[in-house]
């Protein structure tokens, strides 16, 4: 079902209008580089510094579980190298294929994003999570379970960083008043 999935966007889909479109979705989500800018900038802005460190706490559990350990356990070989007729348009991947990478830390920095900041932010973040996201189908180069899988770990992930970050706050202002009371 997968396999005809994309072969039907390969082959009634794509376009000479979206193929660029796609190819540079996929190219600013490459190794989260668009996800890394915004989160620097976020982290760069004294008002918005909170948010960022929840992002770069997300973009780190996601490298350390998606990409280093989940791809590897599962070993998911690529759409594009068993699926006869299907061809990957773009950068062509070299690693495994689930979760998508590109998908997890989309969805891991905009959901972030959409949940701590103004939605004229939050929505775009989304936006752009999800065009990147579509890309990789659109490209051949995740099965749709792949994209699935990273959108769902992505917003775990970014709910883990949002609670990790809340509770080191919360701690860290309860030893602050402790230590402010035994004065």
């Amino acid at each position: 079902m997968e396999a005809a999935f994309l072969l039907f966007i390969q082959d009634h889909i794509r376009n000479a209008f979206l193929t660029p479109i796609m190819v540079f979705a996929t190219i600013i989500g490459e190794m989260g580089l668009v996800w890394i800018a915004v989160t620097l900038l976020l982290l760069f802005i004294p008002k918005t510094r909170k948010v960022g460190i929840m992002c770069a706490l997300a973009l780190i559990v996601v490298l350390l579980s998606n990409n280093m350990l989940i791809k590897n356990l599962v070993a998911r070989p690529r759409p594009f190298t068993v699926i006869p007729g299907l061809t990957v348009l773009g950068p062509v991947p070299h690693d495994y294929s689930f979760a998508s990478g590109h998908t997890c830390s989309s969805l891991a920095t905009a959901t972030v994003c959409w949940r701590k900041l103004d939605r004229k932010f939050g929505i775009p973040a989304v936006v752009l999570a999800l065009l990147i996201s579509l890309s990789r189908l659109y490209l051949g180069a995740h099965y749709p379970t792949d994209v699935l899988g990273g959108m769902v770990l992505g917003i775990l992930i970014a709910l883990l960083a949002e609670k990790a970050v809340r509770l080191y706050q919360e701690r860290k202002e309860k030893k602050a008043e402790e230590n402010k009371s035994s004065l």
